[in-house]
């Protein structure tokens, strides 16, 4: 226990007793959550000042001192107030210290002094909070800052990212400032083997995205049986194993990039481990589904109410008898032909090829809606995937069998110490109180920010939403800014840039398609003229750096081409622009016909269609209050499917609980 001393003293915190060191499972009634998310709504009690202000004041006077040192003294003196740490906790005096010597070494190792908002930051993540730091702030610094202290206590740290792209390139940021004071780090990627990632695991720090993660969690799981800590090690010595058969070290300290997005966005269903089994419908069938869903009619047969609502109605069911007589099998099962035609029209009627899956190599591959990358070994459940490679005439592959699944909402809360940073943490702070028992503290901005938010506009129809996105990026362009163009599916970008190609504009498009390329476009979307067109993949932690030129004519220019069901997503990509004090400037140019708005903007969206048939575009405050009105129904929505998750994921739990098995 003393290795993580730090993490767990004087907080009442339980251990598990599994295969490894981890905070045990504590039930709860619900009401609780609810109680502390309600309370976490109730207005601030006034502060005097911040809980860090001691601790960053303690460290500007011990600034001197360690710049006196030379680099042996100075890593000698932040390890031993780490092993202090490891055994007093992450006390004021200590901590101080240990802040003042880590950013005398970021500055010779990597020629970056932490700025006072940093260390702010650096205290929320090692005291379990949320920091809200606005994008550009160096949250990037800030989390290798704790993750030093963190791991120099003796606990392993795993630094979570939205995706691999980030994991390496953060990991790489913070690499000579973890050299320096004699820490190693390690990096999962998702083609990883398990034996490289076992030993990636084992550094002091490592990176990782957060689907990885769990899915490592989950393969641990497995590979012990979920079984207690002295069962797994008996077992190991009983057949000679030199070690126990796990990825991971424990669960001690994970610092979250982009909390919001991982803990909150993304928590809507489990994370599920399956094996492939062979499947005893076969491919004729699925093949057949398909084909009759492709005779039935929207309104006639079924109602489709945007996104994965869709509903079977009297006269589906009367044909599909009609046209099923004397087929075998399973077609004979009333229960069965509802079954495979309602998948089989969900196939066809709401996932759409290039925006939630791509055909690449002769497969039907699943593109991510939060990060807008390719997850090539996932796929659908209960027969969706191979209902979509019927459709689109891929090979079928096999059925699949769950092994293990989890929640991030019950894996997370697992972590001895959790804290986290995101620049949109305040519309959700209730619910990350009420479900992980965190508390959000704002981290003020080093600079005052200058972006500045221009007139959206909502065009009538999709052509003309193109249309104005091309010309208003090709005149910006022409002023010597850099533009920005963020669509929301691969299909979207594929249309800006036919469109741009046929008016000889230059630009990169960066999509599920093109993901190797990401690293160079992102390091040339800053340049004079340049237009990059890219999907969710350039929105949370891209770095666009603005060349001097283009800082003189503006900054950066970011157009969002439809609004998100969360506004917290818009406020990511325009959070592009204008970073560190630069100037930059944001629009929304959008369709009243966009997803978002069909499916959670009734009535209102039907009144505005009405406005702009007749005028072309939307009024200005017809738009904001269509906005406001459609991304609050649509997080209503999704916290109330996050709440059917949690309340699942409690039932299972109990009844795991109860049979005596894990997980």
């Amino acid at each position: 226990m003393a290795m993580v001393g730090a993490l767990v003293k004087g907080k009442g915190i339980t251990v598990g007793d599994g295969v490894y060191l981890e905070r045990k499972d504590v039930r709860e009634l619900a009401a609780e959550a609810w109680l502390r998310g309600a309370l976490a709504r109730l207005p601030a009690l006034p502060r005097r000042g911040m809980p860090w202000d001691a601790v960053v004041r303690a460290a500007g006077r011990h600034e001197a001192a360690v710049q006196a040192l030379d680099d042996a003294a100075l890593r000698a003196d932040f390890r031993a107030q780490c092993a202090r740490m490891a055994k007093e906790g992450f006390t004021d005096v200590l901590l101080a210290r240990a802040f003042a010597g880590a950013r005398e070494a970021s500055r010779r190792a990597l020629g970056k002094r932490h700025h006072d908002v940093q260390l702010m930051g650096g205290w929320t993540l090692l005291h379990g909070y949320v920091g809200e730091m606005a994008t550009g702030e160096g949250k990037t610094i800030t989390a290798g800052l704790a993750a030093s202290v963190g791991a120099a206590t003796g606990a392993a740290v795993h630094v979570v990212t939205v995706n691999d792209y980030l994991a390496q390139r953060d990991a790489e940021e913070n690499r000579a400032l973890f050299d320096f004071l004699g820490l190693s780090v390690g990096v999962i990627q998702g083609d990883m083997e398990p034996d490289t990632r076992r030993a990636q695991y084992a550094r002091d720090i490592t990176y990782v995205s957060n689907k990885e993660l769990v899915f490592d969690y989950l393969k641990d799981r497995i590979a012990t049986k979920g079984t207690l800590d002295a069962h797994v090690r008996l077992r190991a010595y009983a057949t000679g194993a030199a070690r126990l058969p796990v990825l991971l070290r424990g669960l001690h300290l994970a610092i979250i990039d982009e909390a919001d997005s991982v803990l909150i966005d993304e928590a809507r269903t489990p994370l599920i481990i399956s094996e492939t089994l062979p499947d005893e419908l076969g491919a004729e069938l699925y093949q057949q589904a398909i084909a009759f869903a492709r005779r039935m009619r929207e309104g006639e047969h079924f109602e489709h109410k945007g996104g994965q609502q869709l509903y079977l109605n009297a006269a589906a069911e009367a044909d599909m008898t009609e046209w099923t007589v004397g087929l075998p099998g399973v077609w004979r099962s009333a229960v069965w032909r509802r079954e495979l035609i309602h998948k089989a029209l969900s196939a066809l009627h709401c996932f759409h090829r290039d925006q939630h899956y791509i055909i690449a190599e002769d497969k039907v591959q699943i593109v991510d809606e939060f990060t807008g990358r390719v997850m090539p070994d996932r796929s659908w459940e209960r027969g969706l995937h191979q209902m979509i490679e019927a459709k689109e005439g891929a090979e079928i592959t096999g059925q699949r069998k769950t092994l293990s699944q989890m929640t991030y909402q019950r894996f997370f809360r697992r972590y001895l110490l959790l804290g986290g940073m995101t620049g949109t943490a305040r519309e959700i702070a209730a619910e990350l109180k009420g479900t992980y028992d965190l508390e959000v503290l704002p981290v003020p901005t080093h600079k005052p920010g200058r972006r500045l938010r221009l007139r959206d506009a909502c065009h009538a129809t999709d052509d003309a939403r193109w249309a104005a996105v091309a010309a208003r990026a090709a005149e910006l362009a022409a002023a010597g800014r850099a533009v920005l163009v963020g669509t929301r599916s691969v299909q979207a970008s594929e249309i800006l840039d036919r469109l741009l190609e046929d008016e000889g504009v230059p630009h990169t498009v960066l999509n599920a398609r093109q993901d190797q390329a990401e690293a160079e476009a992102v390091a040339q979307a800053g340049g004079r003229g340049r237009i990059t067109v890219a999907t969710n993949m350039a929105g949370r932690g891209t770095d666009i750096k603005p060349e001097a030129d283009v800082l003189a004519s503006g900054g950066l220019h970011v157009i969002l081409t439809e609004f998100h069901e969360s506004a917290r997503v818009d406020r990511q990509l325009f959070g592009r622009s204008a970073r560190q004090g630069q100037p930059g400037t944001v629009e929304a140019i959008v369709c009243v016909d966009d997803e978002v708005f069909v499916r959670f903007g009734q009535p209102l969206q039907a009144v505005a269609r009405a406005v702009a048939r007749r005028s072309g575009r939307l009024p200005a405050w017809l738009l904001k209050l269509l906005a406001r009105y459609t991304q609050a129904r649509a997080e209503a929505h999704n916290r109330r499917v996050r709440m059917q998750t949690l309340k699942h994921d409690r039932r299972t739990g109990e009844r795991m609980g109860f049979t005596g098995k894990s997980d």
